[in-house]
Parts: structure tokens; sequence; C-alpha cells
């Protein structure tokens, strides 16, 4: 669909794309069916609460994908480790540090392919990974979450094991997304319950976190189309007086990292979409209203509300209420619009779901998971 036809939508429907929505259980009952209709989202995310088998979550994406009038895309976080949104229906996948651990880029390909070639036969269109989080040995101590989740404890670590895992998952034909914008890793919080200051000089960030995206970015084969940007804060690079949460914004809703360290320094030009809104990070310093008019003034292309129907609700009805009332410019909803479209334009049709390949692909998971010695926490040998 290209981009003009987005541009002639009605404006409600222009602003459903905007917004990348939750559902609330595992098929599109009465609820999740006006929701959908009401919004007409530009995306859908699955959680573990709407997974209880192969079949179940194909049936929910189709039926999902034909209540909108445009293409949607599909998206999961299925990182592996404590991120595996699918441990239910498909063999625990192992985490980015343990393939790290063992120095494994064959495995991190086959992870990537494994993952990707199991979303596309369950519907979904984009994996909301890898995490781009640099784990130094000081940080490793801090109690943000990302211990786990980092493919690395240096850029060029997090660069190369990137770089193969997202060939890996892409060459199926599912996107991958770049995560959290700027980086979190110095962050001494979890995101999910407030936001993590981030105590890096501009220097430091340039040298260490964003160094692998800058790396990605200016490579020619366009690899990078999707990035998540988080809900850190960043004092010494972005403080912005009189904000209701005080002098520092989370990243996710500020102009001067999304558009002007992001956009305009960095040269990004593809999709920017938010953390979940609904998170601790904003929810404890903001309404959903006003977070969604925040983090699309920043800059953001599509906004994740990920667990309420009556929260999805609200910023959708917040943000149209703005664009109504001419506090966006025409370019700028025209923007977002393009940028969607031709991340759309990307997407192939779902493949067939072949429970033997299925299988198969189990059976790849289950013997690189014998190969690392991995086992997911909480579970034995026994």
């Amino acid at each position: 669909m290209p981009s003009d036809k987005f541009f002639s939508l009605p404006v409600e429907q222009q602003v459903g794309q905007f917004f990348f929505i939750g559902l609330p259980g595992t098929e599109i009952d009465s609820e999740a069916r006006e929701l959908i209709k009401e919004i007409q989202p530009g995306g859908i995310i699955l959680f573990g609460r709407n997974v209880e088998s192969p079949q179940q979550v194909r049936t929910l994406l189709d039926d999902a994908r034909a209540l909108v009038a445009t293409p949607v895309l599909c998206g999961v976080d299925q990182e592996g480790g404590l991120v595996d949104r699918l441990r239910e229906i498909f063999p625990p996948m192992p985490s980015a540090r343990a393939l790290r651990q063992h120095g494994d880029l064959a495995g991190v390909r086959m992870l990537g392919q494994v993952t990707g070639e199991l979303l596309r036969m369950l519907g979904f269109d984009i994996n909301f990974a890898p995490v781009m989080s640099i784990i130094t040995q000081e940080r490793s101590q801090l109690t943000n979450g990302l211990y786990s989740r980092s493919f690395g404890s240096s850029p060029g670590e997090v660069l190369g094991y990137t770089t193969v895992y997202m060939r890996g998952l892409q060459g199926t034909g599912c996107l991958g997304c770049l995560k959290h914008f700027p980086g979190i890793g110095a962050g001494g919080v979890d995101s999910h319950i407030e936001m993590p200051l981030v105590p890096l000089s501009r220097d430091d960030l340039l040298a260490q976190d964003l160094a692998p995206y800058i790396e990605l970015f200016q490579r020619p084969d366009d690899r990078v189309r999707v990035v998540m940007v988080s809900h850190g804060g960043f004092p010494n690079i972005d403080i912005k007086r009189g904000t209701t949460g005080g002098l520092i914004e989370p990243a996710s809703i500020s102009e001067r990292i999304v558009n002007n360290l992001l956009r305009q320094e960095l040269g990004y030009k593809h999709l920017v979409v938010t953390d979940d809104l609904e998170m601790g990070a904003i929810a404890k310093q903001f309404e959903i209203e006003d977070a969604s008019n925040r983090a699309f003034s920043a800059g953001e292309d599509m906004l994740l509300i990920c667990a309420t129907p009556e929260t999805i609700r609200r910023g959708y009805h917040g943000l149209l209420k703005s664009v109504r009332d001419k506090g966006f410019t025409e370019r700028r909803l025209q923007g977002s619009l393009r940028r969607i479209a031709a991340t759309k334009a990307l997407l192939r049709p779902p493949v067939e779901l072949d429970m033997n390949r299925y299988d198969q692909l189990a059976n790849e998971i289950k013997e690189l998971n014998k190969r690392l010695d991995y086992v997911y926490p909480g579970e034995s040998h026994a």
C-alpha cells in the first residue's frame, strides 16, 4: 500500500496507524474486536497472555488483520532467555548472554534464523529484538534487568553479534528492531518500574552505547529498519526545564533524543517506535494522553501501548484530539505515515503454518540449548 494511500485515509484511521497495541486475550472476542475496529491500529503486539498453541496464535493474528483496512505490523518480543513470549508452545530459546559466553556466532545466526522462521509461520512480521545494551563488568552489578539480555560487554562485541543475529532473522523476511536507543545499560533500575537515569556524558554515550547504532546506520545495506527508543533519562545530555516529571524527560518522549539525536545527528531515516507507554517509567509521571502527544511530538512514528484496552483508547483519542485541533502539521503527520508505509511495503504474506517444519525448528533449538548447556532460569536438568 503506497504512502499516498495512507494520506487519503480518514483522519481517525491515519491516527490509528501511529499505534502499536496489545490485545487482552487469546482470541478475538467482542472486547478485542471492538478495540481493533475502533483504533484501526498500525500494529499489534502479542505477549505470553495471548499464547496457547501455534494454531491459536496464527488464528488470532489472522483474525486481527482481517478487522483492519490497511496492512498491520504484527510483532512480539522474542529475544530468548528471560524475554521469551513463546516458551509455552516452543522450547525455551537461549539468552543472548549464553550465546556470547560461548562465543557461538553460528548459534547466534541459528537463533536469528529459527526465530524468524518460527515467527513468520505464526503470523508475525517483526521481532522487537535484539537488545543493544552494552553490559560491562561494572554494569553487570546493576539491577536493570538487562544482564542476560545483552550480546556483549563492548561496542565491538555488541555490533558483531547483532549483525549476525539480524542477518539470520531478517533473512527469513521477519524484521528486527534495535532497542533500547540510545542505550540504557548504565541505568540503575528497570524501566518497567521507574525511569532509569543514565549518568553518561555525551562523549561517553557516543563512544560506548551509541557506537554500534552509528556503525549499523552507516552501512550501505540499509539493514536497520526499526528502532525502539527507551524510557531512560539522560541528565548529562538532555535537561529540559519545566517538565511535569522534573528536569529530565524519558528519551521516548524527548525531542532532543528522538528528533535531534537519532534522526538529525545520526541520520536515521526509518521507523521509530516507543517502548511500552504503560511502563512505570512513563505511567508514574504522565497520563497516557499526555505521553502519547509528547511521544509523537518528539518524533516517534508508532506508540506502543501494550496492556489495557481502556489505556489504549485514551492514548488514541488523546492524540486524535490534538490532530483534529491542528496540534501537528500536515508535514509531521505525513512524515510518520510515509515511514510506516515504507516499513509495511517490506512485508511478505505470512507463510503456511507447517507443523512438521515447526517440530524441526523446535529440535534445532533443543540441540542449541544442549550445545550451550543452557537451562532456562527456574528449570533444572532433572
